[in-house]
């Protein structure tokens, strides 16, 4: 084995479990992890406009809206006019989208951030500056991307329906 085979091995089996739990939650939910980030930002934003939600998950507002159009084509958000300004809507879940919401399973990188949580400082340090460095290898630096664990396309497709 080559002195880099580990990294690389070590480099697929964590795309191989993105993929794997991303299907898995597709399976299991009929929702993207996309979908399901704007569901969560939903109930955590008070009162969530498209632009407040892709702002929260750091996704261009184009997406979001698309994202929602799904979401509320399979009944599980509505837009609505809350307050005196009429000119804002807020993205409010159904009560199918509230089930559905608190039946999914947690997303990927809340057990992940539970977990880096949990290191020391300095071995949290160490592991940004040995992925950025990772990633700056590979010519991905410049490559568009949030802090989402997923796989392939950000819109990921239309599972529910």
């Amino acid at each position: 084995m080559k002195d880099y085979d580990e990294l690389l091995i070590a480099l697929r089996r964590i795309t191989r479990a993105i993929d794997l739990y991303s299907k898995r939650l597709q399976k299991d939910t009929r929702l993207t992890i996309s979908q399901l980030l704007v569901m969560d930002a939903i109930v955590k934003i008070d009162k969530p406009t498209p632009s407040a939600i892709a702002k929260s998950i750091l996704l261009s507002q184009a997406t979001v809206t698309n994202l929602i159009d799904r979401l509320e084509k399979n009944g599980l958000v509505q837009r609505k006019r809350l307050g005196t300004d009429k000119r804002t809507i807020n993205i409010v879940l159904t009560e199918l989208g509230e089930t559905k919401y608190e039946e999914a399973p947690e997303l990927l990188q809340s057990g992940f951030l539970r977990e880096y949580r949990k290191l020391e400082s300095w071995e949290q340090h160490l592991l940004v500056s040995a992925v950025g460095r990772v990633a700056s290898m590979m010519d991905a630096e410049d490559i568009d991307a949030s802090p989402i664990l997923a796989i392939g396309d950000i819109d990921g497709g239309e599972p529910f329906g």
